[in-house]
């Protein structure tokens, strides 16, 4: 079984999905995770004198904390952060689908168009670029030049975005989406804090995050947005409920 998820920080992993990786990898599971942006614009700079520097440590920071993790494959890419709201979105879609075509995952995770609970733009983008490349990816039709006798379209069978139950004081509206899995990672609390840690030039937001996660963090939810199987949606507490590994 191989899990997927796009997200646009280095942090997001942890803070949006760190106990499901976790979670997940216990239970054998490959997982991949794909940033799309090393996050060199952060107001929190943990000592770097310019972008590129803050860059060069936030790759290093994410592969810490994927490590925390069990995250089998973690990929940053180069766009700019604060600015895929800018970015072709053909060139970005082409890029992820790629990755999924290569990584063949049965389930796909990313933020909802909202934002999340932070609503932030790249988080939002990141939800339109990989939403698009779960859809692509299974058509011959949609970057064809990347296919070949190895590499050959790919429908992953579930996409989730990531959902709260709750909004962040003293921020722009958000609407977020209903939650229909709900995944206990109550086992994996720590873990996830501790992943968040790793991201140590992002430590001022470390005290914000973790009392979040002490109030309500033994579940992560997400809303089932796309499913290969038809028919009405049911409450889920396990990602891979209903997925063939022969698919």
């Amino acid at each position: 079984m191989r899990l997927m998820v796009i997200t646009a920080h280095p942090d997001d992993e942890a803070g949006g999905f760190g106990g499901s990786l976790r979670l997940y990898g216990d239970r054998g599971v490959e997982s991949c995770v794909i940033c799309l942006t090393p996050g060199q614009a952060a107001t929190h700079r943990g000592g770097a004198r310019n972008d590129q520097e803050l860059a060069a440590i936030r790759r290093k920071e994410f592969a810490a904390a994927c490590e925390i993790l069990n995250v089998s494959r973690g990929i940053v890419l180069d766009y700019p952060d604060g600015q895929l709201h800018r970015q072709d979105i053909y060139h970005v879609v082409c890029d992820l689908t790629l990755q999924v075509r290569e990584f063949q995952p049965q389930v796909m995770l990313t933020f909802g168009p909202e934002g999340g609970v932070t609503g932030h733009t790249d988080h939002s983008m990141a939800s339109i670029f990989a939403t698009l490349a779960f859809h692509w990816a299974g058509r011959n039709n949609r970057f064809p030049d990347q296919l070949n006798d190895r590499l050959v379209p790919h429908r992953a069978q579930k996409l989730y975005y990531a959902t709260a139950n709750f909004s962040l004081p003293d921020r722009q509206p958000i609407t977020l989406s209903p939650a229909t899995a709900v995944i206990d990672i109550s086992a994996y609390v720590e873990t996830k804090i501790a992943a968040f840690k790793a991201h140590t030039s992002q430590s001022p937001l470390l005290q914000l995050f973790e009392g979040h996660m002490r109030k309500r963090g033994a579940r992560e939810l997400f809303h089932l947005a796309a499913t290969m199987k038809s028919g009405s949606v049911e409450p889920e507490t396990d990602l891979f409920a209903g997925i063939s590994e022969d698919l």
